[in-house]
This record gives C-alpha cells, sequence and structure tokens, in this order.
C-alpha cells in the first residue's frame, strides 16, 4: 500500500471485474515520422556526455526511408493505453479548430476514449511534431505546441477529475501554470494522482511542481529528471545523503552511481527517502538499459529490460509511466506492475509510432509471461 493514498491495495491481486475510470492530461500532436537510413545522415557523439547529435548538411536534400503521418502527444498516447487496458477513459486535451482536431477525436473514438473533455481553441493550431528516426532510433523532435500551450484554470471543471486514476503527462508552457489546480483537483476528488511532468515543468516551474508533492501518489522520471531534483532537495535538509544498501557490482545501476547533478550526489536511497518524507507516495524511475526502480518509503525495486528490437523510442515513457499507474489503480502488486510496464513499453519501441504497440490487458499478460524469464526484480527494504 502506497503511504496516504488508500485506492492501491497493495494485496498483489488485480480486480478487474470493475470497470476503473481514468482521465489523461497532457498534449495532443500530430507526429509527422521521418526514418533516415543511417547511411545517409551522420551522427556525432560527445566523448564526456551522454549526448549524440544528428547531422543534416546545409542545402542538401536527403532521401528517406518512409514518411509517416501518426496522432501521438502525452495526452493521447496515455489515453489510449489506459483505455486498452481496459479503463473507462476520457482526456483532457487542448487542440485548434482545424483537420488535425478532426484526425485526433476520431482516433480518440476509435479506442473509446472519451470526447466530453477535448477542448479547442480557434485562434492556434493543433499541436504537430516532426520526428527524425536514425541510429540508435532515439528520435530527434521538432515540435510546433499549438493549442496545447493555451490550457487555462476555467478550463478544469471539478466534476471533470471524478476518477479512480488521473494521469498527469507534460504540460507546455502556459498550460504548465495549471499544474497545481490539476493535482489539487484531482486529489480532492479522490483520485490516484499520477504524474510524468517532463524536464522543462522540473526546471521552470520548480516552486509549484515541490508544492505539489504531498498529493501525488505516483511519480515518474527519468534518471535525468531526477538529477535535476538533488539540489534542491539537499538545499531543504531532507536527504540525509546516507545509503543502506551494498553496491551491486554494476556501474550503471541507481544503487551503484547514485544520482547527482550540480556539484551534489545523493545515494539513491538517500533520494527516495527524502523524495517520499515530502509526500510522495511512490516514485517510478527509468534509467535506459539499466532497467526500471520503484521506490516507497519502506523499500526499492529494481526491474530490468528484456532487450527488443528498436523501431522508435518515441512513446516509451507514456506507455510505461501510465501501464505501471493503470495497474497499481487495479490492485496489481509492485511487481507485477512493474513488469507490465516494461513489457508494454518494449511493445511501443517495437513500432515506429508511439501507439500501435499499446497492448490490452489480455496480450499484456501475453507478453510478460513470454518475458518472464528476463523480467527479473529485486527488492531492498529500507526499514
Amino acid at each position: 500500500m502506497v503511504p496516504g493514498h488508500s485506492h492501491f491495495t497493495g494485496s498483489g491481486k488485480a480486480h478487474y471485474l470493475m470497470t476503473r475510470k481514468a482521465l489523461t492530461l497532457g498534449s495532443a500532436v500530430i507526429d509527422i515520422i521521418v526514418t533516415i537510413d543511417p547511411d545517409r545522415i551522420e551522427q556525432m557523439q560527445m566523448r564526456n556526455a551522454d549526448t549524440s547529435f544528428l547531422l543534416v548538411e546545409e542545402g542538401r536534400k536527403v532521401d528517406a526511408e518512409s514518411i509517416t503521418r501518426h496522432i501521438g502527444g502525452g495526452g493521447i498516447n496515455t489515453a489510449v493505453s489506459l483505455a486498452r487496458l481496459g479503463f473507462d477513459t476520457a482526456t483532457l486535451v487542448k487542440t485548434g479548430d482545424d483537420r488535425n482536431r478532426e484526425d485526433v477525436t476520431t482516433r480518440l473514438a476509435e479506442e473509446g476514449v472519451r470526447l466530453d473533455h477535448v477542448l479547442k481553441d480557434p485562434a492556434l493550431a493543433t499541436g504537430s511534431s516532426v520526428l527524425i528516426s536514425s541510429h540508435d532510433r532515439n528520435a530527434g523532435i521538432f515540435t510546433s505546441r499549438g493549442a496545447n500551450t493555451a490550457l487555462k484554470r476555467e478550463d478544469l471543471k471539478p466534476g471533470t477529475f471524478q476518477a479512480d486514476l488521473v494521469f498527469v503527462s507534460g504540460l507546455s508552457n502556459e498550460s504548465a501554470d495549471c499544474f497545481p489546480d490539476v493535482v489539487s483537483m484531482a486529489h480532492r476528488a479522490g483520485a490516484n494522482v499520477a504524474v510524468n511532468p517532463g524536464i522543462r515543468q522540473l526546471t521552470s516551474r520548480n516552486e509549484a511542481f515541490f508544492a505539489c508533492l504531498d498529493k501525488l501518489s505516483i511519480l515518474t522520471l527519468n534518471r535525468v529528471e531526477a538529477e535535476q531534483l538533488v539540489a534542491r532537495l539537499v538545499a531543504m535538509g531532507v536527504a540525509d545523503q546516507k545509503t543502506v544498501l551494498k553496491p551491486t557490482g554494476y556501474p550503471a545501476s541507481l544503487i551503484d552511481r547514485g544520482l547527482s547533478a550540480g556539484g551534489f550526489c545523493l545515494p539513491f536511497d538517500s533520494w527516495v527517502r527524502a523524495m517520499t518524507s515530502l509526500g510522495v507516495g511512490m516514485v517510478l524511475i527509468t534509467n535506459g538499459a539499466d532497467g526500471a526502480y520503484v521506490g516507497t518509503s519502506d523499500a526499492i525495486w529494481h526491474c530490468t529490460v528484456p532487450k527488443v528490437k528498436v523501431a522508435g523510442t518515441a512513446g516509451a515513457g507514456d506507455a510505461f509511466a501510465s501501464t505501471f499507474a493503470g495497474l497499481m489503480t487495479c490492485g496489481e502488486s509492485v511487481e507485477d506492475a512493474i513488469k507490465g510496464a516494461t513489457c508494454n513499453a518494449g511493445s511501443v519501441v517495437s513500432h515506429l509510432d508511439t501507439q500501435t504497440g499499446l497492448l490490452t490487458r489480455e496480450k499484456l499478460a501475453a507478453r510478460v509471461r513470454r518475458y518472464e524469464p528476463k523480467l527479473k526484480v529485486i527488492r531492498w527494504d529500507l526499514g
């Protein structure tokens, strides 16, 4: 059970007979995905940083393997994810009044997602992105956020948040100003509040983000995002900077390397204790090929990641975070939820776009069984 968040049963027995309600918030985007053979575009990797760049010669026309159009965005991806898992799902997103809006609403209707809260702003276009996929398929993204930036406080109605799960993905620009109101309304409605905010929101609205921590059931971040919080936790005096865990012997493991930023370093369990002391029920941290970690005030879990052929990495985070939150809301154990989330994300990266690989509950269970020998979960007690 997640302390202070009673909707999680923690029993390890999933309650599938009852249809649960979910609401997602975030962006609605038209994704144009350009796939380029690695021989036709140069990649430059930095020697002293975890970054690489795709280089295009100015004035040169580059032949692409394919150029395809898809529906995406965090609000839509997570809505489709939860709908396929069996939730009665609605999404609160804002689009323009254009052809792209029609395509977004058509996709949602096809997936059984309710359209009651799909808002429109005639003054702005529906968001769009161009993704350049080559080499390791970790796409570079050009984005025009459009109406995704225009969510206002008056768009938030208390009745909208009557759900078992409210999942908030990244909010863009001015829309991010609504984050505290969204979290507060969802919390007051008694929903499990799951958040996957993105690094822009963590850095530009750090104060507002920290003020909401005690209302969050699940906070999902990747390692780089988690490291952005280290200096603040140290400055607040809530991080003891001690570890009770023995090294695993794997340098990439968060247990061994900890989290570092701004000249500060925290052992991973110290970071987890600090975050949960501020009220977060559960933290979910992804660390690339090393796998994913779940932390509560009592324990830390780690799940390995089976290798799959990667067609595109876009949408993997949305799939992972929404699947974990959905399964926990349905009463799964932490171990089963993290296995399911890992497998659904693995299915998504096996496809070029962000939604084709999202699995129904039955297909997800089958994939977990298929990859079970490679899904190793380790638990460390923090008590």
